[in-house]
């Protein structure tokens, strides 16, 4: 008999990881906190069910042609997802969306883990590192994590387990950046590690834009703090934007929007009235986000306001800013390629804690920590995951696509990411119609998305067939 895997936490990732291993033959143990004697529930959950959804209840776009979450809707589909199984016939209509109803998705995937015959879930609190016996476990705790199992990660990592408000910047696609207004250039020219002294896009204003600019922050509608996080406090190093506006209107150009060592070359020889600087946010240098802009008003000010500056006019945002109580790992630093902690390797992290954002990229996240604690215990090496998949982007992302190193060459800031076309590979040579002549204009966009979706689930499809087929035959000896 197999030795089991177990997992600690019972939200979309842990429920998911349980799944995908006892589907494969390896027994598993899921340990949820909700529901165990004595123990009162978490600020945000309501219930104990499995995979309870706790704040919206859609798992966004569905279409699998031209959008990446659809995208990764349908690999998980091929991939033999509870969860999809479960949203899909708990759907409720929402036009192009996936929407669910909550509580019968809960119960579906909770009667679905509890009726495994190689699942036991086991109603308990982990309030530290596992014990030493465990030797294949993968933490799904999720943003919520317990203070005895976030310190003991922290103790043992020597790296900060964030929990407190996370900020996030904006991140821009770059293609959507007009360089006819917007240039390259680092601060005084400064070559960092791996720099060329033209590392940051930087977009200038004029003084009479600045004021107005600065208007627009302090006037802006905020969201407002769920009362379970209205006492924790914001991380100093990482205040909002429109909170530094509110503090002076010179505040922003003495700080995040500073124009020194920075010459516009369309006019050298007036400096900038005030800069705002994007910087390379993946290894593909297809996603810039924008420095120190993290902040919490509401989305649909935040593109308008952001429109405001010179070259972000027609931008299109991968991610807007936000700020929420979070607690998630270094990733890219402290895991490696198989979601393994470095320092001890029996620990693997799937979902939120691993700093994905999304109901869909929790779980996936969980879907592939699932299959590879469930390859490593039957002696499998499982086949590379393609990277020009939805799936192999975000874990990419996670586990390395990540730009690490600032010009300092100290670790940047990590931050959660959903899934997002601007994380895949780009994809080689001129986009060709059905005609064979080349796609330009308003289409090229599309275009780029559908081949961009085709190719990813080829690729995924191609992946779960030798994935499934070696361990299958594995688990039957």
């Amino acid at each position: 008999m197999l030795k089991p895997i177990h997992i600690i936490g019972g939200g979309l990732a842990g429920s998911e990881a349980a799944w995908q291993a006892a589907r494969l033959g390896v027994p598993v143990v899921l340990h949820e906190m909700r529901g165990a004697p004595g123990h009162g529930g978490t600020e945000a959950h309501k219930t104990d069910g499995l995979a309870e959804l706790v704040c919206s209840n859609s798992f966004r776009s569905d279409d699998a042609t031209a959008n990446a979450v659809g995208v990764l809707h349908a690999e998980m589909r091929q991939l033999s997802s509870l969860i999809m199984e479960a949203g899909d016939a708990n759907q409720v209509p929402a036009g192009g969306a996936l929407a669910v109803d909550r509580d019968g998705f809960s119960d579906a995937v909770t009667a679905a883990l509890s009726n495994h015959p190689l699942i036991t879930i086991s109603r308990e609190e982990i309030g530290g590192l596992p014990p030493e016996d465990w030797d294949s476990v993968i933490i799904a705790t999720g943003p919520l994590t317990g203070a005895g199992l976030a310190d003991a990660i922290l103790g043992l990592t020597g790296q900060d387990a964030l929990a407190f408000f996370d900020a996030i910047a904006p991140i821009v696609h770059v293609d959507s950046i007009d360089m006819d207004k917007a240039w390259f250039q680092s601060r005084y020219d400064k070559v960092g590690p791996g720099g060329t002294g033209k590392d940051y896009i930087n977009c200038a204003m004029d003084e009479a834009l600045y004021n107005r600019f600065i208007d627009a922050l302090i006037e802006a509608d905020a969201t407002e703090f769920r009362q379970w996080e209205k006492d924790t406090p914001y991380f100093d190093g990482c205040l909002p934007i429109e909170v530094m506006a509110a503090r002076g209107r010179e505040t922003l150009r003495f700080g995040p929007m500073k124009p020194v060592g920075l010459t516009d070359p369309r006019n050298p020889d007036t400096r900038p009235h005030a800069v705002v600087q994007l910087r390379q946010d993946n290894a593909l240098g297809t996603l810039f986000n924008m420095v120190g802009f993290q902040t919490k008003i509401k989305y649909g000010a935040q593109s308008e306001i952001f429109k405001m500056i010179p070259g972000l006019e027609q931008a299109r945002f991968a991610r807007l800013g936000g700020i929420h109580r979070n607690t998630y790992i270094n990733s890219p630093v402290l895991l490696d390629g198989q979601l393994r902690l470095k320092a001890q390797p029996r620990l693997r992290f799937a979902g939120q804690i691993t700093g994905c954002e999304g109901y869909i990229e929790s779980a996936a996240v969980g879907l592939y920590a699932g299959r590879l604690a469930a390859s490593e215990r039957l002696g499998l090496a499982p086949p590379n995951l393609p990277a020009e998949t939805a799936l192999g982007s975000l874990v990419g992302h996670i586990t390395g696509g990540h730009q690490v190193a600032s010009d300092e060459g100290a670790p940047r800031s990590f931050q959660p990411m959903n899934v997002n076309f601007g994380l895949f590979p780009p994809l080689d040579g001129p986009l060709l119609d059905a005609d064979g002549k080349r796609v330009k204009g308003k289409a090229k966009g599309l275009a780029r998305k559908q081949a961009m979706a085709k190719r990813a689930l080829a690729s995924a499809q191609a992946w779960s067939g030798a994935f499934d087929e070696a361990a299958m035959a594995q688990a039957a000896e």
